[in-house]
């Protein structure tokens, strides 16, 4: 039988040359030198007044390298990283064997501030002056992530009285009963728990009416109520494909060349559309006049469209009916209509039923008839209505038919939830009035234009994968918008100095 040597894992003291751990092509190193070298912290190092008196400070320098060596590393636990720069040779060497205790660290990330911002912008300079940026083209996209905020404690200021009163109701009822088992000489052994109930409703009532008491009410950009927030008013509910959830949108723009992030905002507003603009004109300094911005259909809307003409900027920005109108997606239709082998494998491709369309509705405009495919007459609703300026007339089937028809499942989107099935006929050879919506549907459909939006995806979707499953981005432990947006360009950071690195930073 072979012999081998012994593995020996046990503790022991070992001579370690720090500065020899951060091997050259590394993140680390890269990181070493970019912040030593190329950043200014000098508005950092202006918060500290202990020149002659105080305790010595950790130099923030330092405490930028550990900060973004975890965030690499996907630790973002101010104790994970207090026990990494304890335990891990790396980190002391980064650090120079200083041991942070997790307070500092929560302290600093939490101050950064627009700090973030001017440390993010001086990074781009760096990659700017090795070539690393393009301008050819600018890929926009976001990601939807949940933040520090309790989803219980979001509504309109009058859904949140509302729970205001409850909790006062509840308290009253509770001490009622407790005066009635006083006066019964009635002792119960859940007294304890009781009061400790009462104590938690009477602060979250407390905390919600000083909060409607400071707070004004949220409205979007067209004066609709927006829902608040109590434990962090600046994040939104937003609906993502895995549920609503209680957050931020992290949007970003990626260059083409070597998918260096030119600018990196966070908003805690569902809304794609609103933010377009904004983060175009945070790379005018980079732009050129022939640099193209592309973004899905999310940040499509007549109001975006005219404002980047007006600015000059060339865009290329997909609507919901894209897909739709190339051939080359002529023939998804049946392959959604699959089953997902990953959900349900009982499903057969054979159960699977196409959904009726409106041309599958039988309407005679002369009379204003309109025949569903089951045989039954829907009712008109409306005869001269407008979606995005184009007229069409409205129909819709009546319960007492709907419901209990037999062709529901083939009829309905949600036949579990839709009690009646609605359709509409647009009027034929009608000009659409949305005039920038039509300059961008034909520059898109052209050969160029499907040719360069094609790029789209690969240049951007890479990076947001990166940071969501590399660095485990998942969500982030902030609140208030200044601080989630400081946080979102740290690890906007980590992606650029690990690409500054891959291209040979400070060997």
């Amino acid at each position: 039988m072979a012999r081998y040597k012994v593995v020996d894992r046990s503790p022991r003291f070992l001579p370690i040359v720090l500065e020899s751990q951060l091997i050259p092509g590394s993140f680390e190193h890269a990181l070493d030198v970019l912040i030593d070298t190329e950043i200014d912290l000098s508005r950092l190092a202006n918060r500290f007044r202990n020149d002659t008196t105080g305790a010595p400070a950790y130099d923030p320098a330092v405490m930028l390298k550990i900060v973004l060596l975890a965030y690499s590393r996907g630790v973002v636990s101010s104790r994970a990283i207090e026990r990494l720069c304890r335990e891990n040779v790396l980190f002391m060497a980064i650090s120079g064997d200083s041991a942070p205790q997790f307070t500092t660290i929560a302290k600093f990330v939490r101050e950064l501030g627009e700090e973030a911002g001017a440390i993010f912008t001086e990074v781009l300079l760096t990659c700017d002056r090795l070539g690393l940026i393009g301008r050819h083209m600018f890929a926009i996209d976001g990601v939807k992530l949940p933040s520090n905020a309790d989803k219980r404690r979001s509504g309109t200021h009058a859904e949140l009285a509302h729970e205001a009163e409850r909790m006062e109701e509840a308290v009253a009822k509770m001490l009622e009963a407790h005066r009635g088992r006083d006066e019964a000489k009635d002792s119960p052994d859940d007294t304890a728990r009781e009061r400790d109930r009462m104590e938690r409703l009477q602060c979250e009532a407390r905390r919600i009416r000083e909060f409607l008491a400071t707070h004004a009410e949220r409205r979007s950009e067209k004066g609709a109520i927006r829902k608040s927030n109590v434990t962090d008013n600046d994040s939104a509910k937003m609906a993502t494909a895995k549920g609503v959830i209680q957050g931020y949108a992290a949007v970003a723009a990626v260059d083409a060349k070597a998918q260096i992030i030119v600018a990196a905002q966070a908003h805690g507003s569902g809304s794609e559309q609103s933010v377009l603009v904004p983060i175009v004109e945070s790379t005018c300094d980079l732009r050129t006049e022939q640099t193209l911005i592309t973004a899905d259909a999310g940040y499509h809307s007549e109001a975006n469209l005219k404002g980047l003409y007006e600015r000059g900027v060339p865009a290329l920005i997909a609507d919901g009916l894209m897909r739709r109108r190339d051939e080359r997606f002529a023939d998804q239709a049946k392959y959604k209509a699959l089953p997902d082998p990953l959900w349900d494998k009982t499903v057969t491709a054979t159960t699977c039923t196409e959904k009726f369309k409106p041309s599958d509705f039988r309407y005679d405009p002369r009379t204003n008839r309109c025949i569903c495919p089951a045989g039954k007459k829907l009712y008109s609703t409306g005869n001269r209505c407008t979606t995005q300026g184009r007229l069409h007339h409205k129909f819709q089937g009546a319960k007492r038919d709907c419901v209990p028809c037999h062709l529901r499942e083939r009829c309905l989107r949600h036949p579990d939830r839709t009690p009646t099935r609605q359709v509409a006929f647009f009027a034929k050879n009608q000009s659409s009035p949305l005039e920038f919506t039509e300059r961008m549907k034909r520059a898109i459909d052209s050969d160029l234009g499907r040719r360069l939006y094609g790029r789209r995806i690969a240049t951007v979707e890479p990076v947001f994968a990166n940071l969501r499953y590399n660095k485990r981005l998942d969500r982030f432990t902030l609140r208030t918008r200044p601080k989630v947006n400081a946080q979102w360009n740290l690890y906007c950071l980590v992606h650029n100095i690990e690409k500054l690195a891959h291209h040979g930073y400070g060997r």
